[in-house]
């Protein structure tokens, strides 16, 4: 679980790399091709798109990384015990046996 949560990371951070380039910082970017007067999606509606997924993917990236934390403690935990069980127990050998020499008479 803790390699899939940081493979949706990474691409979350590619997706908001790319978005954020998208984006000018003045307020054109994409939204600038979008300027004319009388289309449906003008650019007030392209930059409140922009902005919303950009927060949505910084939210997302924030919470698969707590839970990525979550998950790799849990591992390490279960790994731990599972290697002190190894540990602690006894090798099963079987006790040397020295042949009893009998005493001359």
């Amino acid at each position: 679980m803790y390699i899939f949560l940081t493979i949706l990371i990474v691409i979350a951070a590619i997706l908001l790399t790319l978005l954020v380039l998208v984006q000018n910082s003045k307020g054109g970017g994409l939204a600038a091709g979008f300027a004319s007067g009388n289309q449906v999606m003008g650019a007030p509606k392209t930059a409140d798109f922009l902005e919303k997924a950009t927060w949505t993917l910084i939210a997302l990236i924030v919470a698969f990384s707590i839970a990525a934390v979550g998950f790799s403690k849990g591992e390490q935990m279960s790994a731990e015990q599972h290697s002190a069980i190894q540990v602690d127990e006894p090798a099963q050998q079987p006790a040397a046996e020295f042949p009893v020499e009998e005493a001359a008479e």
